[in-house]
């Protein structure tokens, strides 16, 4: 025969609502005080995008890397860097200074393009730039 629970220890069957109360206002104050935070900003006037295309001029200098990291002042082959900064540092003499346009191979490594960097600063040259390809239309 089964005993039945006497009227002393009933089985309880509301649901006991306390822990729950407890954990939302925890994540209720956890809230409260991330939002702000996360929401504050300061104003920025971010730049607008321009992709307007260079016009080359006749007196630019373009240095390109290959992919073997072989480096051509427009189509001359420098042999080394000795040579690269001699030809910028007469380049440099020039009033108004060209332009120098830096072309490299997407496969070559960073090291490469760095050296001609550092061949510009010490030649003196002021203005360097980057030739990429255009983004696609559309």
């Amino acid at each position: 025969m089964i005993k039945i629970p006497s009227d002393d220890h009933d089985i309880m069957s509301a649901i006991n609502t306390t822990p729950l109360v407890d954990v939302m206002l925890v994540l209720l104050i956890i809230f409260l005080m991330t939002i702000p935070v996360a929401v504050q900003t300061h104003s920025v006037v971010l730049p607008k995008e321009t992709n307007l295309p260079r016009v080359t001029k006749p007196e630019d200098i373009n240095i390109s890397v290959n992919q073997k990291g072989n480096v051509f002042w427009n189509d001359y082959l420098i042999k080394n860097d000795r040579e690269l900064v001699d030809r910028l540092k007469t380049v440099s003499q020039q009033s108004p200074q060209p332009e120098v346009h830096i072309r490299g191979d997407q496969e070559v490594e960073y090291e490469s393009i760095a050296k001609i960097l550092l061949d510009c600063q010490r030649a003196g040259i002021t203005k360097v730039g980057f030739l990429t390809e255009p983004p696609p239309k559309g």
